[in-house]
């Protein structure tokens, strides 16, 4: 819980409301389109890159267009806007994701605000395509042992080599400006073993990067 917790992206993004969070996606012009969906408080379909890089899951572009897995909560939307900064940097132009929004079930009140993937507040990232074609890839490249130290100091890709340095790198520089509240990666349990898991909790102040 740094000391400076309010003034991060992760908890500002988390603060707004729907119409404050669309009122910033359009003046930062984020190409999207409203969606309605059961425990997301500000639903929204991406329909093209965001500051040049392209956030997409599986399947044809026609499909995606379409599909309730490719809803996203606008307040993840601006968390990722400004990740793409530092993707840039690194020559990403696309993050291939496994799941933004899973559906709650029936019985899920509908205005009710879910966490994490059913209240399509966190992305899993898999791969992440440069330029040139080349990518990493997060289950290939990452390189890490469940309970190892993900950033700072002695953390770092076992074996190394240039793929996993620059992956590790990558994720460190989003760490660092705290945009998420929550990273979670291969280093955090078997079930991640091939993503990031990169999510905002709304209101709370607190930060998780394993």
């Amino acid at each position: 819980m740094p000391s400076d917790a309010t003034t991060t992206p992760a908890y500002r993004y988390g603060m707004l409301s729907r119409g404050a969070c669309e009122t910033e996606l359009v003046s930062r012009h984020i190409p999207f389109r409203r969606e309605s969906a059961r425990g997301v408080s500000a639903p929204v379909r991406l329909t093209g890159p965001v500051h040049g890089v392209l956030f997409r899951g599986t399947g044809t572009e026609s499909s995606r267009s379409e599909s309730p897995h490719e809803i996203i909560d606008c307040r993840l939307v601006l968390a990722l806007a400004d990740s793409t900064a530092i993707l840039r940097r690194h020559e990403i132009i696309e993050v291939r994701h496994l799941s933004i929004y899973r559906l709650p079930s029936k019985s899920w009140p509908w205005h009710k605000p879910a966490p994490r993937h059913m209240g399509a507040v966190a992305i899993d990232a898999s791969r992440f395509f440069k330029k040139d074609g080349s990518f990493l890839d997060v289950e290939k490249d990452f390189h890490g042992a469940i309970d190892s130290k993900t950033c700072g100091e002695g953390a770092r890709p076992k074996p190394p080599s240039q793929n996993a340095t620059e992956l590790r790198e990558l994720l460190c520089d989003l760490v660092s400006h705290r945009f998420f509240n929550v990273v979670l990666t291969p280093n955090y349990d078997p079930p991640h073993k091939n993503h990031f898991h990169l999510g905002v909790v709304p209101g709370k102040q607190w930060f998780l990067v394993h």
